[in-house]
């Protein structure tokens, strides 16, 4: 248990930053799952459509940094290669 006033403080700004992070990471999870299921239904032209808003999402994950950019960069990478390779 905190001791100190300012332990106090820092144990509640430690929950409010982790719940924001959680919900950053739920909104990052959520694109990735709804991209890779359009991918996989075969509809590039929806593909195509969500994938801005997927790649808008994952760099505003990572500038906040709740995931590191390489990994938002790595997921766009490989999300853009699929496109790319759906007939």
């Amino acid at each position: 248990m905190a001791n100190t006033s300012s332990a106090k403080k820092k144990t509640k700004v430690i929950k409010r930053k982790t719940a924001i992070n959680r919900i950053r990471i739920g909104k990052f999870k959520a694109a990735i799952s709804e991209i890779e299921n359009a991918i996989k239904s075969g509809d590039k032209a929806k593909a195509k459509k969500l994938f801005d808003k997927f790649q808008s999402q994952l760099m505003k994950v990572s500038k906040k940094g709740s995931i590191r950019r390489q990994t938002a960069s790595r997921k766009i990478s490989r999300t853009s290669k699929k496109l790319a390779l759906m007939k």
